[in-house]
């Protein structure tokens, strides 16, 4: 269960041992009410029957779906298990979780997404975060800061969603908890511009990440579009040495909402990863098989908890352990 914490053990301290292990368990417990609602009622499916038919594949497609891992991806794992069933001449009920599991993984290693965020020691990055009112994206950015300042790094914030009210205030907050500068400007101000601003300090202080806070108002996908287009324009034309990606901030709460909200954003900006929020506060995870399955972007950090180091870093493996554990 642990392949990925122990792989390399000869190279890896007690200490740093501990403290992945510790990681999985925050993982585990914050991926409770998923665990609960998919493994748990597989479990309890899988011990109501005696052989495999093709009511069990139905009821397991139901328990599936009902997580959010969405409707065409279950379509395929069911497939996928069927086959495996078929051509391994499986007719033990209970090896149907281990076998899913198996093919679960499997698909998630195949898709091959890099689930790292594109920072080189050799270049500065720009990390511009998107995501609508109300889904964390503001506390996502603190915690990420904090996170990468931990990590030796050089950060600095950019308060560009400048048309929400109180959005500015509650990223200085979290500039000052994460003890990291801040680029800002009156409400209102054109976000632009403020990147702009962000730019050239950033590049004065030798700044190694520049987050940007920018907005995400998907009622009118028209000025979107012409927001984050001028950013990046500005961005290639005044740090164009620089890294860039651009993050969706999600809330899984939302479930399937929260796939639409993906592919609407997709429509208007080259969306290279995803951040999960409140993980934790959900029993549909399974979003997060839909996402990366179906809509093939990386979700690269999930939160599991409200603390400031519960945004962690995103592990095919070990999510799904957390899950079937």
């Amino acid at each position: 269960m642990f392949k990925s914490f122990f792989s390399k053990k000869e190279e890896i301290s007690d200490e740093e041992q501990n403290k992945k292990l510790g990681f999985f368990e925050r993982l585990k417990k914050g991926l409770t009410n998923t665990r609960n609602n998919l493994s748990g009622k597989i479990d309890k499916l899988l011990a109501m029957y005696t052989k495999i038919d093709e009511e069990l594949f139905e009821e397991l497609e139901y328990i599936l779906v009902s997580a959010d891992i969405g409707a065409n991806v279950t379509m395929q794992l069911i497939d996928e298990l069927k086959n495996m069933v078929r051509l391994e001449k499986i007719t033990d009920p209970k090896l149907i979780k281990e076998k899913l599991v198996e093919i679960m993984n499997r698909r998630l290693v195949d898709k091959k997404l890099n689930h790292s965020f594109n920072i080189t020691d050799d270049k500065p990055t720009v990390l511009l975060v998107v995501g609508v009112n109300g889904v964390g994206k503001t506390t996502s950015i603190g915690k990420l800061a904090s996170k990468f300042k931990a990590n030796g790094k050089k950060v600095m914030l950019v308060a560009a969603d400048t048309f929400r009210a109180a959005a500015i205030e509650q990223l200085t907050e979290w500039a000052n908890r994460a003890d990291v500068p801040i680029i800002s400007n009156a409400e209102g101000a054109d976000p632009a511009s403020v990147v702009f601003d962000g730019i050239q300090s950033a590049k004065s202080k030798g700044i190694d990440i520049l987050i940007c806070d920018t907005a995400g108002r998907l009622h009118n996908k028209k000025n979107l579009m012409n927001e984050l287009n001028k950013i990046t324009r500005i961005i290639d034309r005044d740090f164009p040495e620089a890294n860039k990606e651009v993050a969706l901030v999600l809330d899984a709460t939302t479930g399937q909402n929260a796939v639409i909200q993906a592919k609407e954003f997709k429509e208007v900006a080259n969306i290279d990863s995803v951040i999960l929020t409140k993980l934790d506060g959900t029993a549909k995870g399974g979003v997060v098989f839909t996402i990366q399955l179906e809509m093939g972007i990386p979700v690269k950090q999930i939160g599991v908890g409200e603390q400031i180091d519960d945004l962690q870093d995103y592990n095919n493996e070990d999510f799904v352990n957390a899950i079937f554990n």
